[in-house]
């Protein structure tokens, strides 16, 4: 056989050859992300007891880096930030509809299992903490118009987050991964107003956040 007939079909094997997951590999993924609340409000105190608050979708992207510690422990810490807007749902703060904007940065810290460490699809499920911080808090024009000059401000949320998702390799070094995560996120949101003073609502976001995107082995 001709030599360059050999040499074609040994390059062929490696780069057709599945990548896998060794210890000290780092991954970073960069996603389009969907954070989808399924918030559970409670009442508008004092002034609109019974009154509760929805939060919107929010679709951004994200940067996240995973460090595999075994070949199948990984740690993955994900970066980015979303912005959302509440709105009332009923009665006087409902016929406002949106009442204030916040950005928020959840960091979130997972570590994961990788059952199989090599191979061309390789699926993953994870557990870790989270922390959330809310910045940028600001209320609507509505709001303002209907009670003056409001600030608005949210607590900050610690929480647990778990996740599931799957890698397919495009090429040794790169790969399509699809990735869902839950992560708890409680907070109290404050409003201080002029005419109706202080309104507080507690808010459970517990959203769920879908992924899609292409990842790098580093």
């Amino acid at each position: 056989m001709n030599n360059k007939y050999i040499l074609a079909a040994v390059a062929a094997s490696v780069l057709s050859a599945p990548a896998f997951a060794a210890a000290g590999d780092v991954y970073m993924r960069v996603r389009a992300i969907d954070v989808a609340p399924n918030e559970k409000s409670g009442s508008i105190l004092p002034t609109f007891p019974g009154e509760k608050v929805s939060v919107n979708n929010s679709i951004m992207p994200e940067v996240d880096f995973t460090y595999m510690a075994t070949d199948h422990i990984g740690f993955e810490l994900i970066a980015a930030t979303t912005k959302h807007h509440a709105s009332g749902r009923t009665g006087t703060t409902g016929s406002l509809g949106r009442l204030a904007s916040t950005w928020v940065l959840p960091p979130t810290l997972t570590a994961q299992y990788h059952p199989i460490a090599d191979g061309p699809i390789r699926p993953y499920v994870g557990a870790g903490v989270n922390l959330t911080l809310f910045y940028s808090e600001k209320a609507s024009d509505a709001l303002k118009s209907a009670v003056g000059p409001t600030k608005v401000t949210m607590k900050t949320s610690f929480g647990w987050a778990a996740q599931a998702g799957v890698d397919f390799d495009i090429s040794k070094k790169m790969f399509l991964n699809l990735d869902i995560k839950y992560i708890d996120i409680d907070t109290t949101a404050k409003l201080q107003t002029t005419a109706l003073g202080t309104q507080r609502v507690r808010v459970h976001l517990d959203p769920c956040v879908f992924g899609v995107g292409i990842g790098f082995r580093l």
